[in-house]
């Protein structure tokens, strides 16, 4: 669990990073959270963008995605989520303090 002055610098991290893949209406289905949770583990921290036709709202989807990625939901802004987990395979890490 991540507190909430981690979270804050994680959503300053987040600013000046690209959307990296968007959720539609085929909505969450296996291959997409593999694609996430390859995603995580290369970069840490990611930014996805939520379409007006996806069946979920844009924080069901953050909600469903951190469960199923064992990841924190930085923040939901919008129709785009922000996801931190950390990862034992990037070489320079995100540092929490």
């Amino acid at each position: 669990m991540i507190t909430s002055k981690q979270r804050a610098y994680l959503r300053g991290l987040a600013n000046d990073l690209p959307t990296i893949m968007q959720i539609g209406k085929n909505g969450l289905g296996e291959n997409m959270i593999k694609t996430f949770s390859d995603a995580l583990d290369a970069k840490e921290l990611i930014k996805l963008g939520v379409l007006e036709n996806c069946e979920y709202t844009p924080r069901e989807a953050a909600d469903a995605l951190g469960e199923a990625l064992g990841a924190e939901v930085v923040g939901v802004i919008g129709k785009k989520i922000i996801l931190y987990r950390r990862s034992e395979k990037k070489k320079n890490r995100i540092e929490l303090v």
